[in-house]
């Protein structure tokens, strides 16, 4: 009698426990009616939730599933782009599933259950789903089919891994709770400054989850077989998009959240951040005149500097939010502002900005915050008026600049660092508020630092009659436009030196090509050693960003000695010889969202000895850069994709798809040029601008058919994108005869000044002649004569040939040179 009511119980429990979980995870069910078609978009009603499946190209398809019969409206800051012109789609219906093609891809929705299949029109089935999309307790969950040839890359800013595959992660902005190191930042593996819900697999697709909520990835840490993606909340929305190749994916994810628009050219060039002599415990020593010094220093030493940003300490913190908010009032100790910019700018600065929170505070004589509040220009918190600007709405944006950001921009400023994005409805670094904690703020709590960056973005363009400029430490899908992110305050030691080469690059392959890091670290002082190897390596990031807090030496140069001072000038110098080498690949970018900090992955998709490379990297189509980031290391390992490769600093050319050890002195970090690159460089300015460009230096490694398409604009202002601009496709060819280059007249709408050409060519042998458009050209004595006289020089020592046609933009140039024996 008891084991028979031991059995009932026993038997009622486990029928309550189906029925719980039968509850909990609901699934789509089968297909029921209503299947239509409208323009691209295609709707099908199930047993549990209506599915839409639109075509926005033929290669995209965004895949949508609502429990609740409804789908939200179209948001304006992850996605930008909702309207998609008509393509031609066919549907056909069978019993048992639908088909539905376009000239790329082949879907087949299966009635029972409900499920999708995408195949590429060789058949080949790139995404099926295995358990399908299902919700449980108001979170949203996709489960497809892991293929064994599958591995994944993006998911943003992340410094713990490259490929995903077999791994967990958690996508939702903030820097991290806890300090597990006894001297350090937050933990890596819980870095989240930019997350982006965002991957491209090697099997020749991506998924972009439009969701706004924390999100987490389950990339087969569970199940070998499949892998899981979800939200916490909201609703089901994700585009597929085919590449199948991974430039082609990054393309169709920023044609979705919207391309990288091109910086002010001198934002390219050094950008400086300073404490003014006094960071935090140090506030009373800032100054005006430490500022107009450092820059003078700069200018002094011949150190090339375009952009400089004043961090925490140029403004009183308030009586309310402390460090965390923003009073945009004067420290008593900065004397006369006005005349502090009017300095910068007289010392040829292009552009001054300051570091701002999203908190309103009270200062001595500003209340901002109560005016504010009484206004309604604050996001409401739970029982209380809120701190936070409420970037969300436009009214109370246009207030914020009006009557806050206004006060330093009527004094020079000209941009913002927009610092604490993470801390709305999120514990704060720099307080223990949280914000706002409602459903509605959790939904917005990831797309915040967008609409924040977003805001003085647009405001300074429009003020300053020039591109926009804006510099944040957090962002989501989208942030690409407004216009980079830095990666936030990492030490200055030498565990924290490798993540951050990986944060940039999986940055790159999540949409976000401009971004940058603090050179040398941000917090403590770095030895010298890594001083400068993070310095090389800033230098050939895509923002080169300096700064510190590391009181008093914060950084600069000449605080980490002579060796230090004379190799970052060395390096910063061939950063500004090679702008019209990184400002082309700006433009590439901003056409095709390509990023030009490059994990190899990007370039070498079916190379496997490439997916877990996370300190070597593409700076743009030409240029492999290798950071040593061992102390004390005098070699490194470098692994040569397929191809050729040259020794930038030697001359060595290697056969790729092999690893090489190669000397590293402290003066050189590794790099390689592709064969086949064309470089095109400068005369190293002060800052950019400073005189007109009077010669393109065409620094080319021959390969057998290779281009390059030289981009050239104002520089400054948005009439790029009315097509004001030139471009110069420049090739070469080359055969067991000759080489060949051609350099036509620039092409455009933009007039581009006179200017010469001037090239050098990596040649294994001195040729028998040149020829300029059929002509002999004069054999020289030396390299400085071709410099100055039309002519040519072989350097047998480096293997350079030079060659100065003595023609420039106005005219068409082909040069031929017949090899020697």
């Amino acid at each position: 009698m008891q084991i028979s009511k031991l059995i009932s119980l026993f038997t009622l429990l486990l029928f309550f426990t189906f029925e719980l979980i039968a509850q909990e995870e609901t699934g789509i069910g089968n297909y029921q009616s209503g299947f239509k078609q409208e323009g691209n978009t295609f709707f099908f009603s199930n047993e549990n939730a209506d599915v839409r499946l639109e075509f926005c190209s033929p290669e995209i398809l965004r895949i949508r599933s609502s429990w609740g019969r409804n789908f939200e409206e179209n948001e304006p800051y992850m996605v930008i782009n909702y309207d998609w012109p008509a393509i031609d789609v066919k549907a056909q219906e069978e019993n048992d599933h639908f088909m539905i093609s376009s000239k790329m891809l082949d879907v087949k929705v299966t009635k029972k259950p409900f499920t999708i299949i995408v195949s590429d029109k060789n058949g080949k089935v790139l995404l099926a789903d295995d358990q399908g999309h299902f919700t449980s307790q108001n979170q949203v969950f996709a489960q497809k089919k892991l293929f064994p040839d599958e591995h994944f890359f993006g998911f943003g800013e992340r410094m713990d891994f490259m490929d995903r595959r077999g791994k967990k992660v958690n996508l939702d902005v903030g820097r991290g709770i806890g300090r597990p190191h006894i001297v350090g930042a937050y933990n890596i593996l819980k870095a989240n400054y930019s997350p982006v819900p965002f991957f491209m697999s090697t099997r020749g697709y991506g998924i972009f989850l439009h969701n706004s909520y924390a999100t987490e990835w389950d990339m087969g840490s569970s199940d070998l077989e499949t892998y899981t993606f979800s939200a916490e909340n909201g609703e089901l929305d994700y585009y597929f998009m085919y590449g199948p190749d991974f430039p082609h994916i990054l393309d169709h994810y920023t044609n979705i959240t919207g391309k990288a628009p091109l910086m002010p050219k001198f934002g390219l060039g050094l950008q400086l951040g300073t404490y003014s002599g006094g960071t935090w415990g140090h506030e009373e020593i800032t100054s005006t005149d430490y500022v107009v010094a450092l820059a003078r220093r700069f200018r002094d030493q011949g150190i090339p500097l375009d952009v400089l940003h004043l961090d925490s300490t140029w403004r009183i913190f308030g009586k309310t939010g402390g460090k965390g908010a923003t009073t945009f009032e004067w420290r008593p100790t900065f004397v006369d502002p006005k005349a502090m910019f009017d300095s910068l700018y007289a010392m040829n600065l292009n552009m001054v900005g300051v570091h701002i929170r999203p908190r309103f505070d009270n200062g001595n004589t500003i209340n901002l915050l109560e005016q504010a509040q009484e206004k309604g220009y604050v996001y409401p918190e739970e029982g209380k008026p809120g701190e936070f600007v409420n970037f969300f709405d436009e009214k109370s944006v246009d207030w914020w600049w009006e009557n806050g950001a206004m006060k330093v921009a009527s004094l020079g400023a000209m941009f913002f660092k927009t610092d604490e994005g993470s801390a709305f409805g999120r514990k704060a670094n720099e307080s223990d508020k949280v914000g706002p904690t409602s459903l509605e703020a959790k939904k917005l709590h990831n797309i915040f630092p967008i609409a924040y960056a977003k805001a003085p973005y647009e405001k300074f363009s429009q003020h300053n009659g020039i591109r926009g400029m804006n510099m944040t430490r957090e962002g989501y899908a989208g942030i690409q436009r407004y216009p980079y992110i830095f990666a936030g305050d990492w030490p200055s030691e030498w565990q924290y030196f490798a993540p951050v080469i990986k944060a940039g690059l999986n940055i790159g392959l999540s949409g976000v090509g401009n971004w940058a890091h603090c050179m040398g670290g941000f917090e403590h002082a770095a030895d010298p050693e890594l001083y400068i190897r993070w310095c090389q390596f800033g230098m050939f990031s895509p923002v080169a960003h300096l700064f510190g807090m590391d009181h008093p030496g914060y950084k600069e140069p000449w605080n980490y000695g002579e060796e230090a001072l004379e190799i970052f000038k060395q390096y910063d110098l061939l950063r500004y010889s090679l702008i019209p080498y990184i400002y082309s690949h700006s433009f590439e970018m901003n056409q095709r969202g390509i990023p030009i900090m490059r994990a190899l992955v990007l370039a070498y998709q079916e190379d496997e000895n490439v997916y877990e490379i996370a300190d070597q990297y593409m700076f743009g189509n030409s240029m492999m850069i290798c950071p040593v980031t061992e102390k004390g290391a005098q070699t490194r390992v470098v692994y040569l994709p397929e191809g050729n490769w040259f020794n930038y600093w030697t001359g060595e050319k290697y056969e790729g798809k092999q690893y090489i050890s190669v000397l590293s002195p402290i003066d050189q970090m590794p790099i390689f040029i592709k064969e086949g690159g064309i470089i095109p460089m400068q005369k190293p300015p002060q800052f950019i601008g400073e005189t007109p460009t009077e010669r393109i230096i065409l620094d080319i490694y021959p390969g057998k058919s290779s281009s390059f398409e030289l981009y050239e604009d104002d520089g400054k202002s948005m009439a790029y994108q009315q097509g004001e601009y030139a471009t110069t496709k420049v090739t070469c060819i080359e055969d067991e005869a000759l080489v060949k280059v051609n350099i036509p007249k620039p092409t455009g709408q933009y007039q581009i000044p006179q200017r010469a050409y001037y090239l050098q060519l990596h040649l294994g042998t001195e040729p028998a002649n040149v020829l300029v458009n059929q002509s002999d050209l004069k054999k020289l004595e030396s390299p400085s004569g071709s410099e100055g006289s039309k002519g040519w020089y072989y350097e047998s020592a480096q293997k350079i040939l030079y060659i100065n046609p003595g023609l420039g933009v106005k005219s068409e140039i082909n040069v031929e040179i017949e090899k020697g024996n």
